[in-house]
């Protein structure tokens, strides 16, 4: 009998759980749209070759300026570069932009805050004086000088924006952990005498997941921002290459020609990347977050 209840056990925990998110879906609309729009340009990105009508780079000077019409759905540029083969591809830049800064940011900022909420003392105050340094440039600015310190390349631009990001994951993780630290179960954790590794890894960090998980969704936004300035100021990605930012200060000068769509296209495609990237962040805080939940 026993074993005949457990599969029932399971399987009633497992509808109640599919029913319960998808209670949460419909009662956040806000992960579905931001998700589904994530998700739609990661694919862009991923298969750009097949996606793409296009080579992003090829030179047509005899359909120079041609407005949007059936061949070319966001027209081409002065050289007859079709510019929706560009926006494909110059997702490719956007997001490893985002994905590689916002690791470099998530792996030193957490590992700094977990460190100094977790030793505290002497170590929690040297680092969180580094990091209050960092928070005094605002972020943009300091991207900017890093890029141009260290040469404008897109390489570099990644590593300036993942710099910038290191401050918001390591207050954000230091917070949580002086939070966790005084909870009984790591306290008891350390009773039986645990290594303090051993307790980071296995006790503390599971419970500082959620709020990181959040930091980096909406961290991506921004890298996508900072890179889109970067190469707007021509410290990121070098011309011929595809850039959204880039390609809007190339054809910021055809504005008052009214040839509105060669910014149009790349300015489309970084609202959309950023709204969706807020939007399931905000969501994903409020599915994580107990309090909200329960709020809701």
């Amino acid at each position: 009998m026993a074993g005949a209840t457990l599969p029932l056990t399971l399987g009633r925990a497992r509808t109640e759980q599919l029913a319960s998110a998808a209670y949460f879906l419909r009662r956040n609309p806000r992960m579905i749209i931001g998700g589904l729009i994530v998700l739609l340009w990661v694919f862009v990105a991923l298969f750009a070759p097949f996606v793409a009508p296009y080579d992003p780079k090829a030179v047509k000077v005899d359909e120079a300026l041609q407005p949007p019409n059936p061949q070319h759905w966001f027209g081409t540029d002065d050289l007859g570069r079709d510019m929706l083969s560009r926006v494909i591809w110059g997702a490719r830049i956007s997001l490893s932009v985002g994905l590689i800064s916002v690791s470099i940011g998530l792996l030193v900022g957490t590992s700094l805050g977990l460190a100094a909420g977790y030793l505290g003392g002497k170590f929690d105050l040297f680092i969180m004086r580094g990091i209050d340094a960092l928070l005094a440039f605002p972020a943009l600015i300091l991207a900017i000088g890093i890029t141009s310190a260290l040469g404008p390349q897109i390489q570099n631009a990644m590593i300036a924006i993942g710099i910038v990001a290191i401050p918001g994951y390591a207050r954000l993780t230091r917070g949580q952990v002086l939070a966790v630290r005084a909870r009984e179960f790591i306290v008891a954790a350390r009773t039986i005498g645990a290594p303090p590794l051993r307790i980071v890894m296995r006790h503390v960090f599971p419970n500082v997941m959620n709020a990181l998980i959040v930091q980096a969704t909406l961290s991506t936004a921004f890298a996508i921002l900072a890179e889109a300035a970067l190469s707007f100021l021509g410290l990121g990605t070098q011309p011929p290459d595809p850039s959204w930012g880039q390609d809007i200060n190339y054809s910021q000068r055809y504005l008052p020609n009214l040839k509105w769509w060669m910014s149009v296209a790349p300015g489309l495609a970084i609202f959309s990347a950023v709204f969706a990237f807020n939007f399931l962040g905000d969501a994903l805080r409020d599915a994580l977050d107990p309090r909200l939940r329960r709020s809701g």
